[in-house]
């Protein structure tokens, strides 16, 4: 499928719609309109959810859906964090373990990749869960914001230090992995 048609493809069109989303939400925080921040982050989920299904049913796997789809979500959640921090519902350490851990991982694969030393880059179990918990943090900081009359400090504060605990164990974790893989001898061919 040339490169043209992949932008077509229905799950990139929905991993686009993510992206749109993003200034938008970025405004709605920064004017304070929590309740619509909220609702624009529901809707980036569902749109994760349903690119993944929509490829799953059409079979339209793209190349560029394949590297697309993951860096909206980081687009997503790293432009949230940065935003929310600048609001002051996150602190400012938590951003920046995240912000770091998500560039970092960037930077590599797309080194990676460009170099042809390793074009298999897919997430690690503790970079779901890290991803994973990130997203319920968010998620629990927006709606105190949205409706006030939650209590759920203490839930919060649990999530974003857990996060600011995944965020560099995970960069660790992939950055031990790609060495591992880098540094493995080729397999040989088998007679």
């Amino acid at each position: 499928m040339d490169f043209l048609r992949q932008f077509r493809a229905a799950p990139n069109l929905l991993t686009l719609l993510r992206l749109f989303i993003i200034p938008f939400l970025v405004i709605a925080v920064l004017d304070g309109r929590y309740g619509q921040a909220f609702a624009l982050f529901v809707l980036a989920g569902f749109s994760d959810g349903l690119d993944g299904l929509a490829a799953r049913l059409t079979r339209q796997y793209t190349r560029l859906g394949l590297y697309l789809d993951p860096i909206a979500d980081k687009l997503l959640l790293s432009t949230l964090f940065v935003v929310l921090t600048h609001v002051g519902l996150v602190p400012l350490y938590v951003t920046v373990l995240v912000f770091s851990r998500d560039l970092g991982i960037l930077l590599i694969a797309t080194l990676l990749f460009a170099t042809g030393t390793l074009r298999d880059f897919r997430p690690s179990l503790l970079g779901k869960f890290n991803t994973l918990v990130q997203i319920v943090g968010l998620t629990v900081v927006l709606v105190e914001q949205v409706w006030p009359s939650v209590d759920a400090a203490l839930l919060r504060a649990v999530l974003l230090r857990t996060i600011a605990l995944l965020a560099p164990l995970s960069a660790a974790q992939y950055a031990w992995i790609v060495v591992r893989r880098v540094n493995a001898p080729e397999q040989q061919a088998v007679k």
